[in-house]
């Protein structure tokens, strides 16, 4: 924990589907440093029940902070901190639009769940507090990893955790519920990103390269009647998700739909994704979504 000073900044982030969730700052005690704050209308509505429309609140701070993810007031059963370790990637705007989403979900007595590409191990956390009996993270990356585990720990929730590529660590295994925040950002042919938070959101040239996979591996992971809730951007297309999980056997729709301000890793590459034709001139918002896959 020695490198806790170089936590990267988190983002003050509001999404109006109660009970509200919000993402914030705890700063270490370390220099003071300024905030730059901006309100966004969001007004794209969330495609379900309580959808509505709101603010996305940003605060972007040059600072050396751990993030805290919470949702819900302090007190509240669904309130959570959560610490991220350099490199890992953050609770942001998709994190929050698919806790949403698992929230809604009704899990079966003893669920197992699946958290694929856990990053910070928010979404691991939450679905115990949903009441998973067992919940499994996987990611590639150690240090996520590493802060799974330990945010688990800090939550008092028992998180097997485990390291590999996709469901490479959990072959033959069996859930009822699996959650994927994939690396969905198209992304430049070269120089590709090696490490941090720049190849956590790497998705090849299309945004595809993991998301198509996960559609072709996810299927087999499921029982009887388990679901899979996944959120990209539609930046990489919505469709070919769709069309790919009907193919699999399962009945896949747009549960939840919401625009946000352009993320850093996507504002980075807006001049490559402008050339592409997948960014609008002057385009400030791109359109997230969950798609709820369900095997039958």
């Amino acid at each position: 924990m020695g490198n806790a000073a170089a936590l990267r900044p988190a983002r003050t982030v509001e999404v109006p589907d109660p009970p509200e969730l919000r993402l914030e700052q705890a700063m270490l005690p370390r220099d003071a440093f300024f905030d730059r704050s901006e309100q966004v209308p969001c007004d794209a509505a969330v495609a379900g029940p309580g959808c509505r429309r709101g603010v996305v609140r940003r605060t972007d701070t040059p600072a050396r902070r751990a993030s805290r993810f919470e949702t819900g007031a302090r007190g509240h059963p669904w309130c959570m901190r959560c610490v991220v370790l350099p490199g890992v990637y953050p609770p942001q705007e998709d994190t929050l639009l698919l806790a949403a989403a698992l929230r809604r979900e009704r899990l079966p007595p003893a669920a197992r769940v699946l958290d694929v590409g856990t990053g910070s191990g928010a979404l691991a956390v939450a679905a115990a507090r949903h009441g998973a009996a067992e919940v499994t993270a996987v990611d590639v990356c150690g240090r996520a990893v590493l802060t799974a585990r330990l945010n688990g720990l800090l939550a008092g929730c028992r998180i097997r955790t485990v390291r590999g590529d996709l469901l490479c660590p959990v072959a033959g295994e069996r859930f009822d519920l699996v959650v994927a925040n994939p690396p969905y950002v198209p992304t430049p042919p070269a120089p590709r990103p090696s490490r941090g938070i720049a190849r956590a959101s790497d998705g090849g040239e299309d945004g595809r390269t993991v998301l198509d996979r996960l559609c072709a591996e996810v299927p087999s992971a499921l029982r009887p009647s388990g679901v899979l809730l996944l959120v990209h951007s539609a930046l990489c297309g919505v469709r070919p998700t769709l069309a790919l999980l009907a193919a699999a056997g399962l009945r896949a729709e747009v549960a939840d739909r919401v625009l946000v301000p352009l993320g850093p890793e996507t504002r980075s590459r807006a001049g490559w994704l402008l050339r592409r034709g997948l960014l609008a001139p002057g385009q400030e918002k791109e359109e997230l979504v969950v798609i709820r896959a369900e095997r039958v």
